[in-house]
């Protein structure tokens, strides 16, 4: 078995902040990599490094189009929510995302270490102020946020 090493410790302290923060999907990945390190799969890492953000982004992606897929969602919908204000605000608000999105992947291979202040912001955001860690409700919120604003909220 692997010594825990500086990496090891820090995915344990990322598994408690996650346990602590209910970022449960945090504590899951960080206790998958340390398995992997300890049981010697450090092999995976270039690969994982290379290859799990796009695998991840379209896991993501599958899952939203599901209602697409099962015909929960269809013309009539599309047609009835695209032709209201806030349904309006949804699809901008949908493209300024996967805009900052984009923008967001590209500079995280570059400076990988600013997802170290974007993983603890995010745990303490949970942790501390009720936050969720999930990019598709950010963005419903910054629609609610807006549309609130327009006099059109909740």
């Amino acid at each position: 078995m692997a010594s825990w090493g500086q990496a090891g410790i820090l995915l344990l302290v990322i598994i408690l902040l996650g346990i602590a923060g209910h970022n449960y999907v945090v504590a899951v990945a960080a206790g998958a990599l340390l398995a992997l390190r300890l049981l010697h799969g450090e092999a995976l890492f270039p690969v994982l490094e290379k290859h799990a953000l796009n695998v991840g982004i379209g896991v993501i992606t599958l899952a939203i189009l599901i209602p697409f897929a099962s015909g929960g969602i269809g013309w009539p919908e599309i047609y009835r929510t695209l032709a209201s204000p806030a349904g309006l605000v949804a699809l901008v608000t949908g493209v300024f995302v996967a805009y900052l999105g984009a923008r967001g992947v590209g500079y995280l291979t570059v400076e990988p270490q600013v997802m170290v202040g974007l993983m603890v912001g995010t745990i303490i955001g949970v942790a501390f102020f009720r936050g969720v860690p999930v990019g598709p409700l950010i963005a419903a919120g910054m629609v609610a946020l807006v549309m609130g604003l327009l006099g059109h909220g909740k």
